[in-house]
């Protein structure tokens, strides 16, 4: 008697995934973590950082000859950290930064620092005092040289207020910055944490 030789068939798509048990435990809680909340509550209250300022020198009339920048710079408070741009003209203006004496007699001779490349300078202010700048080729008997009273940057809470758009701007950036970070931060922490089964 022949012997029945039994059927396979393979089938080509995956088994299907076995059922999840549905769980009755709660999600874990978001905001009521003592630890979250004291992280939250650090960080909402810490100071915001000041905001760096570039000042163009001359503001809309530039690094160049019969600007009173004695006016420009009294128009404007300068702190460690700011920025000071000098944009002029390719090839016929330089800026070099010298000490005070040099300054008054518009001596370029022994320059602290040099630079005549391209249109443009840009200084950071990095420490509190007077910082002094000429134009060596000549042009600092036409008023190209300023000096600037660079002060230490104040803790936002505690801007004064100031006639100069810079200051204004600095505060309100700072401000704004500082609230929007607070509240990606927030988001963030305080997302929806994913079920665990």
């Amino acid at each position: 008697m022949p012997v029945p030789i039994p059927e396979f068939h393979i089938s080509t798509r995956p088994p299907p995934p076995p059922p999840v048990p549905l769980s009755t435990s709660r999600p874990p809680e978001m905001a009521t973590s003592p630890r979250l909340l004291a992280v939250l509550l650090l960080f909402a209250s810490a100071a915001a950082p000041s905001v760096a300022v570039k000042l163009v020198v001359g503001g809309g009339k530039h690094w160049a000859p019969n600007v009173n920048y004695t006016d420009w710079a009294d128009g404007h408070e300068f702190h460690v950290g700011d920025w000071l741009e000098f944009d002029y003209e390719k090839d016929r203006y330089d800026v070099v930064q010298v000490n005070e004496t040099a300054y008054k007699t518009c001596d370029g001779s022994s320059p602290i620092l040099s630079y005549s490349r391209g249109r443009n300078f840009v200084f950071r202010l990095n420490t509190t005092g007077r910082f002094y700048f000429i134009c060596s080729r000549g042009y600092c008997w036409n008023g190209m040289k300023v000096s600037v009273l660079v002060r230490p940057a104040p803790p936002p809470p505690a801007v004064a207020p100031s006639s100069s758009r810079a200051s204004r701007a600095r505060a309100a950036g700072g401000v704004w910055r500082w609230a929007a970070l607070t509240a990606l931060v927030g988001v963030a922490v305080l997302a929806p944490l994913p079920f665990r089964v």
